[in-house]
């Protein structure tokens, strides 16, 4: 404790106290019924494109990325940028079919993608495995969170023991789990605009103050080129065996990233599916800024750090190039980026399991102020979920679930996406492509070394492992449709009374 930053704490706390207000006074915002999982969970559905934009950008780029994309860059150069084309991938994608579900969920009242899986499948079976899917995949993205936020925290000096060593943020997850509580996701979603501004500062104030001292962007590559000229597959630029493994592992997380639940949470507490339309072309603006914030990997070698754990490049540099005060305005920036994302992935988890598990299996009918109270609850015990994952098991192992949660994710996009536009489709062969593309997935990633990347039999080159299980699943559920659609029409008519 000793060795603590005072000066870059003290900002680091004053911005936290005022996120902190910002999430309590949040419910009085665009003032709804928070006795309604609708208003409570999804803001009443009235956000429209600006309050969105921050939203969702608050909500896909988080603290962990800030943290992460530098880290990867770090360590290995320009494989790491995988993480800018991807964010640009999907934004066709979200133009073209997710206006379209909005509209058929804002209809029919639902919260969740289970909730418009069963309506349009009527399978509850499909509702459940989609659920748990998004559940499991967005339980090690929230324990992420706190990794990005310890990062900082350690950064400025505060090095607790024992039960010490995660007072800080459990601290900071009690208070988001009251205003969460409080004001749902309303919260979040105004702490966002003081985010969001705060990443543009720091991250504009990086690429001009930091390179300005190193002596410009051509040494800094330099410098960088050398320092990657001894390590294995690490380059400024991409070699010929990374092609593959670059645009299918782009791809693939660009499918999966608007299927996690906290991703449609955003997306359906929008106001219209043009606030949508006009967010498909706006987002791609935090790409840009993301390849900014990857640039501070390349950085670091220029600037000399010789580090054990990649992740504290960003942290350095800021600590190595700016004073202490605007350490701290950075340091809380990539906190409260932290914050957001966890309290949208929270109340995405509590209302998927609430309105896909406990009301379905446990209490059918379960509506009104009951359900949202126990969506409520459900988003305090996934903080608290998150919070054991990083008291008891390694970062790693949240890491490494990371890893798994995109290839899982990925598996939905038929039952979500191919719902929408085609007819084709059996709600039971779905689900039996669902749970083929899981296993196939986990076991193509799982082994001594959790990797994503696998290789592609005869070719030499590694693809990503979510595409390989998609592919199985697409083909067992349209096969099976075609069986299923085919004994159909087989089968004999029923004979009315009286032919």
């Amino acid at each position: 404790m000793s060795e603590l930053n005072w000066e870059a704490a003290s900002v680091f706390i004053a911005f936290f106290a005022l996120v902190t207000v910002l999430g309590f006074i949040a419910a009085r915002w665009k003032r709804g019924d928070l006795g309604k999982i609708d208003e409570w969970g999804l803001g009443g559905r009235r956000f429209g494109p600006v309050i969105t934009w921050f939203l969702l950008g608050g909500d896909l780029y988080t603290a962990y990325t800030v943290i992460a994309v530098p880290a990867l860059v770090y360590a290995v150069g320009a494989f790491g940028f995988f993480a800018v084309p991807y964010t640009i991938l999907i934004y066709p994608l979200l133009f073209a079919a997710f206006p379209r579900l909005w509209r058929v969920c804002r209809d029919h009242g639902h919260i969740t993608a289970g909730d418009y899986v069963r309506w349009r499948f009527d399978n509850r079976w499909l509702e459940l495995a989609v659920a748990l899917t998004g559940l499991i995949a967005t339980m090690p993205y929230i324990a992420l969170q706190l990794v990005g936020m310890e990062r900082v925290i350690e950064a400025m000096g505060f090095r607790g023991e024992g039960a010490w060593s995660h007072a800080p943020i459990t601290i900071a997850f009690v208070i988001l789990a009251l205003y969460t509580y409080h004001s749902g996701l309303r919260a979040p979603a105004l702490i966002a605009f003081v985010k969001d501004v705060m990443i543009y500062v720091f991250v504009i104030a990086a690429i001009i103050i930091i390179p300005a001292q190193l002596g410009g962007y051509g040494e800094i590559f330099a410098k960088a080129e050398q320092a990657y000229a001894g390590k294995a597959g690490a380059g400024l630029t991409l070699n010929e065996a990374q092609y593959w493994p670059y645009i299918t592992l782009a791809l693939g997380s660009a499918m999966a990233l608007f299927l996690y639940p906290h991703s449609l949470t955003g997306i359906l507490s929008a106001s219209s599916g043009d606030a949508i339309k006009r967010n498909a072309i706006a987002l791609p603006a935090y790409s840009i800024v993301l390849a900014l914030i990857a640039l501070l990997g390349v950085m670091g070698h220029a600037a000399g750090l010789k580090l054990d754990n990649p992740q504290d490049v960003a942290p350095r540099l800021f600590l190595m190039f700016f004073p202490d005060w605007f350490s701290g305005f950075a340091f809380a920036a990539i906190a409260i980026g932290a914050l957001v994302p966890a309290a949208v992935m929270s109340i995405g988890a509590a209302n998927t399991f609430t309105r896909n598990v406990w009301k379905p299996f446990i209490e059918p009918g379960l509506q009104g102020e009951k359900e949202a109270f126990i969506a409520k609850v459900v988003s305090l015990v996934v903080k608290v979920g998150a919070l054991a994952v990083i008291f008891l098991a390694p970062a790693k192992f949240a890491i490494d679930l990371q890893l798994l949660g995109g290839v899982w994710m990925i598996q939905v996009f038929p039952a979500i996406i191919f719902g929408l536009f085609l007819r084709r489709f059996d709600g039971r062969a779905l689900l039996a492509g669902l749970i083929a593309g899981l296993i196939f997935g986990t076991w193509l990633v799982w082994g001594p070394k959790l990797t994503p990347i696998t290789p592609l039999p005869g070719a030499g080159v590694g693809v990503y492992a979510g595409l390989y299980a998609l592919a199985l699943n697409i083909a067992v559920a349209a096969l099976l449709s075609a069986m299923i659609s085919a004994a159909g029409r087989r089968a004999p008519q029923a004979v009315r009374v009286g032919d």
